[in-house]
């Protein structure tokens, strides 16, 4: 289900408002390239920064756009699990072929109080579901014994995109749970270790940028081309590097593609631009992979 590329989609805005014809050219460039599915409404894509509204809109466009070219994972994670119900259920309704759930932050539940949020929402809907532990936003993460207790318990649950920075967790994971329980890489630059412990693919923010690169990276770790597979990594890493350390996710990825024009450079408050300086290391960066 969830093996290969997806992309953590930015979210283009013009004005205030959802950028259509952005958002359509962006999952176009995305299916040329070869990745296997999109992600809306994801971290990159500035979900807690979204109207309610908005945040269906932006998953309904997707899927719109996407016309079944490639999966959509539609985002629909919340803190309260009675948002994430909803977001959920109308997704599904709309036509998405999985969601991915993050782990909820600022409340910081139990381990039993994630047991139980995410079984609410496994029982509400019929849709994959993708769980997402991301402890540097979270503050907590969803530990291996409770995704163990989920995967048992709850048969549409059958995914992790781990996003913890740790390679060991991934080998954690794969030895407590069933082998068909799927796991990807929410790092691109810990894809190809993640990838040799057992995960089948990632969820990348720089694909919006680079799909092309990414989806022949996680390809050949798929066909045991490893050797390849770090040869696109070792180019890359200072792109990488850089995409990670100017500003907090989704700020350079998103004006690295305003830089190409592809896109405002607009993003929603609390989020601010670069500053100039880093504005222009980032402009070099580009300039540098040949990407300006």
């Amino acid at each position: 289900m969830f093996q290969g590329t997806h992309t953590a989609l930015i979210t283009p805005f013009r004005d205030g408002k959802i950028d259509t014809d952005a958002f359509r050219a962006l999952i176009d460039r995305q299916v040329a390239a070869g990745v296997d599915g999109i992600v809306p409404c994801g971290t990159t894509g500035e979900s807690p920064t979204l109207g309610r509204k908005e945040h269906l809109r932006v998953i309904e466009l997707a899927i719109e756009f996407a016309a079944g070219r490639v999966k959509v994972i539609a985002g629909t994670g919340a803190n309260a699990t009675a948002e994430a119900i909803e977001l959920t259920t109308k997704a599904a309704a709309m036509g998405a072929d999985a969601t991915l759930q993050v782990c909820p932050y600022y409340n910081k539940p139990s381990q039993e109080g994630l047991y139980q949020h995410y079984k609410a929402i496994a029982e509400c809907t019929d849709l994959p579901m993708m769980l997402y532990s991301i402890p540097g936003r979270s503050v907590i993460e969803i530990e291996v014994d409770t995704i163990k207790r989920l995967a048992a318990d709850c048969p549409t649950i059958i995914a992790n995109k781990e996003a913890g920075g740790d390679p060991e967790r991934i080998t954690q994971i794969k030895a407590a749970l069933p082998d068909d329980f799927q796991l990807l890489s929410g790092d691109d630059p810990l894809t190809i270790e993640f990838m040799k412990r057992g995960a089948v693919g990632l969820v990348s923010v720089a694909t919006n940028l680079i799909p092309d690169v990414m989806a022949g990276l996680v390809r050949a770790m798929s066909e045991g081309r490893v050797a390849d597979a770090e040869a696109i990594q070792a180019k890359y890493e200072p792109l990488f590097k850089t995409l990670m350390s100017l500003d907090t996710n989704p700020v350079p990825i998103k004006t690295a593609v305003a830089l190409q024009g592809h896109c405002t450079n607009e993003l929603r408050l609390p989020l601010v631009n670069l500053s100039t300086e880093n504005e222009g290391t980032l402009r070099q960066c580009l300039t540098d992979f040949g990407l300006l």
